[in-house]
């Protein structure tokens, strides 16, 4: 039986909108992974200290990313933040950051309870911490009170994925990256190659026919989902915390899908679980291979 926590719901201002280095959109996985592991540190110091969140995996249920396309604009542009002017009356200098707002859930895989707990106890213990963290660098506006979930068999996994309709859930597509490096392509080649829209036309009995497609179907999107050391673990100045050793990183992307949900046929298809590979520097955040 898999025992999951599910925060249904949670609407979301101004979260971070970089889906990776180089584009915008849904939030990371990085970013969701992070918040979920935020809970579980703040519950622990609130008397919790057994409770261990072992995976955890989103859904989308509305998003709106904070840019503007003016009439005849090609591309859009990101609608800043109006920030206080600096001490000569100016507007001082700022970085240009993508936001949304979003409405999601989060099922979040735990270990059992200790016994002196019960279920209505815990619930009011999450929902005690759910304001108190960003999620995604965002404020919680709203959300639904959370559930906890027991999951044995097919029957309890439908009934989860139609709770969770209409939303679309983040897989994991590093196969596709996976393979096409394998026939000798770079990453980035491989990357962009999956992305690319490829327009086509064609003469049909002096008719002009337009086709648009991708080298595969599905709603392929760039994810960030880890970071790679770059540098050797030591002690940076002026670190937070001195007790931890630090290093430079850097962000690694793969590609993500967007499913919904009732395609989903077992549990491990919605969760992610991080991952550190010492051999290669890479602190990853994964899912379970899809043929497993």
């Amino acid at each position: 039986m898999r025992c999951i926590l599910l925060l249904p719901k949670l609407e979301i201002h101004n979260a971070n909108a970089l889906s990776s280095p180089y584009t915008i959109g849904f939030p990371a996985m990085t970013a969701w992974l992070g918040a979920v592991h935020a809970l579980q540190r703040r519950l622990n110091q609130a008397g919790h200290p057994e409770l261990r969140f072992t995976r955890a995996g989103v859904v989308c249920h509305d998003i709106k990313l904070h840019t503007h396309q003016g009439r005849g604009d090609y591309v859009q542009s990101i609608i800043g933040t109006g920030n206080p002017l600096d001490k000569n009356g100016g507007r001082p200098s700022f970085i240009e950051e993508a936001r949304c707002d979003l409405t999601v859930s989060l099922l979040i895989e735990y270990d059992s309870l200790a016994r002196s707990v019960t279920a209505d106890g815990y619930i009011k213990a999450v929902e005690k911490q759910l304001h108190l963290i960003k999620w995604a660098s965002g404020d919680l506006v709203h959300y639904a009170e959370p559930q906890l979930k027991a999951i044995d068999d097919a029957k309890s996994l439908r009934q989860l994925t139609r709770q969770l309709m209409p939303s679309y859930t983040l897989i994991e597509r590093r196969d596709l990256m996976t393979e096409a490096m394998q026939d000798g392509q770079d990453a980035i080649d491989a990357l962009l190659d999956y992305l690319t829209v490829q327009h086509r036309s064609q003469l049909n009995d002096d008719n002009i026919e337009w086709t648009a497609n991708r080298k595969t179907k599905g709603w392929l999107v760039p994810i960030a989902n880890g970071f790679q050391g770059i540098s050797e673990l030591g002690i940076a100045e002026n670190q937070r915390d001195p007790d931890t050793l630090h290093r430079f990183a850097e962000s690694l992307v793969t590609l993500g899908e967007f499913i919904m949900p009732y395609r989903v046929k077992h549990l491990d298809e919605l969760l992610w679980h991080s991952h550190y590979n010492a051999d290669n520097n890479l602190y990853l955040i994964q899912q379970n291979p899809r043929n497993a």
